[in-house]
């Protein structure tokens, strides 16, 4: 049979779109002669929902949309994702559900049975535990039927599973001859090629081909990366979704083709991809159209804006120079370079007067008091008040343009640089961003290399490095990756080979920015672990890791 997989990219809450979406390329495999077409996670609803599934009105509207696209199914068969109502008495009201839809009407329906609780899931807080196998007869064929982590407990993959059942060893044992797992997997640096030993292991363990689909697109923080895959008995990949876009792919389950090749792609290049489309979404689905952003010369800026550019183009990007008394003739020039290959509306505010009319109020407030972090912050606020001005008056979203280093260690301003409606790159320690900047730049000379070679430097006050208060980057994100993403402790860190001051230094920072980082605009996340909705700390608490 024919098995098309529609790599879509929803929206949460958008039954109409969703449902336009999905009854598109139902008609486009009714075209193709296609048996069954398969659609990611939750594709009538979005994926994740969040608290929206609280709400009687949304669970509805879902069920209805699941209705009519009934109307929209004959003569094809599809398996859709959708929230269900818990047909047992005990339990949450919900459950995370798919359809088979055979010819108009529904041959089954199946819950999620592992639902996810670590980092950014939080499955168990909404939904109640499938109990059936999920094994249908299709076609003559028994196909096993699961939805997203449903095959991630892989005894044989996974050092430790976390759950004590195994959904797809159960349908095999149930006689399935062919396994589709409907899913809704978030991108983070490397976990295609997890995925995609995962999908290739189970289907040699278990001889039996795997259709996998993924759903693509930004929901708020989340990026989904699409990558679906099709992998015959074997584990010989047959077929393989773009990454980041829409796609449809077509497989007859009688003529399994091995591809010559498996795609790579540099890790750079996926890194900018998942902005790209991280910006592109979330303008797109919180009905923004223009950005805005601060250009100060550094590459930090310069990334996100090339980011803004390539998502949302270039008539739809204003950069804003505000110069002060430390700010270099060079970091001028450099941000107008830039401005100027990227073809985007540039703004040139001077800060001095602003600057010196606080100093005047200073030497009242404070007097005999020398100059200290204080006037350094002045002059982010001052700068994040202005961007907050140009936003709201010309409706323009305010991009943030802090990395993942300077996020970790508070090394950025509350209500000065941290200003804004979305931090592009919160996720990307200092060290990517030098990565990403390099692969853009050897693909087509954009950023200016005075950028790239210059030292970085928040410029607030004299001669100012972020050297003088900081580890260099390279080992500052070493540690970081170590102390967020690794769960080390101090010892742990430690005992890898790395300074004992400087290790206390950067967790004492880390931990003592905590509450900055709970008023920071929603980051994109791009590795294992971001700080933001997966990362869960007390802002107020004693303990020493």
């Amino acid at each position: 049979m024919k098995i098309a997989l529609a790599q879509i990219n929803n929206t949460i809450g958008d039954f109409d779109g969703n449902l336009g979406l999905i009854v598109q390329n139902i008609q486009k495999a009714r075209q193709k002669k296609v048996d069954l077409i398969v659609f990611p996670e939750l594709s009538l609803s979005g994926y994740p929902p969040r608290d929206l599934v609280e709400y009687r009105s949304f669970v509805d509207k879902n069920i209805q949309s699941l209705k009519e696209l009934l109307q929209h199914a004959e003569n094809i068969s599809c398996i859709v994702g959708y929230v269900d109502r818990n047909p047992h008495i005990v339990g949450k009201k919900y459950v995370n559900a798919a359809a088979l839809i055979v010819n108009g009407k529904i041959a089954g329906t199946y819950a999620k049975r592992l639902l996810p609780n670590y980092d950014v899931f939080d499955e168990q807080r909404y939904f109640e535990s499938g109990k059936e196998s999920g094994v249908f007869d299709f076609k003559g064929m028994k196909v096993g039927l699961t939805i997203c982590e449903d095959f991630w407990n892989d005894k044989q993959f996974w050092k430790k599973g976390l759950y004590d059942f195994d959904p797809v060893q159960d349908q095999i044992g149930k006689g399935a001859q062919l396994l589709i797992n409907i899913a809704a997997s978030p991108f983070s640096l490397n976990k295609e090629d997890v995925r995609r030993h995962l999908m290739q292991s189970k289907a040699r363990q278990y001889k039996v081909p795997v259709f996998y689909i993924n759903l693509v697109g930004g929901n708020d923080e989340l990026i989904f990366d699409g990558n679906s895959y099709v992998f015959d008995g074997k584990g010989h990949l047959i077929a393989e979704g773009l990454s980041f876009q829409e796609d449809f792919l077509i497989v007859d389950t009688e003529q399994l083709k091995p591809l010559s090749s498996m795609r790579k792609i540099d890790d750079s290049e996926n890194l900018f991809n998942a902005l790209v489309l991280g910006v592109r979404d979330y303008f797109k689905k919180c009905g923004f159209k223009q950005a805005v952003l601060g250009l100060s010369g550094g590459i930090d800026s310069a990334l996100v804006a090339v980011i803004a550019v390539e998502a949302l183009g270039a008539d739809n990007v204003m950069g804003v120079l505000m110069p002060s008394m430390y700010s270099s003739q060079g970091s001028i020039k450099d941000a107008q370079d830039l401005a100027r290959n990227l073809k985007i509306s540039t703004e040139i505010i001077s800060i001095e007067d602003i600057y010196k009319s606080y100093e005047n109020v200073f030497k009242r407030l404070f007097p005999g008091r020398p100059p200290d972090i204080t006037e350094e912050n002045i002059q982010a606020r001052i700068r994040g008040n202005l961007l907050m001005a140009i936003s709201n008056k010309k409706g323009a979203l305010l991009l943030s343009t802090g990395n993942k280093s300077e996020l970790g260690v508070g090394y950025c301003t509350l209500y000065g640089d941290m200003s804004g409606g979305l931090s592009v790159i919160s996720d990307l320690p200092k060290t990517a961003v030098y990565d990403v900047v390099r692969y853009l730049n050897g693909r087509q000379k954009i950023i200016p290399q005075a950028i790239v070679e210059k030292p970085p430097s928040a410029e607030l006050k004299p001669n100012q490095k972020d050297q003088d208060s900081l580890p260099p980057y390279n080992l500052l994100d070493a540690i970081l990756k170590c102390y967020v993403e690794d769960h080390l402790d101090f010892q742990q860190i430690v005992e890898q080979g790395y300074d004992f001051n400087t290790v206390k230094k950067v967790m004492e920072l880390v931990d003592r920015s905590e509450f900055k980082r709970r008023q920071a605009s929603p980051g994109l996340r791009v590795t294992e672990k971001a700080f933001g909705m997966g990362r869960r700390f007390p802002i107020a608490r004693k303990i020493s890791l």
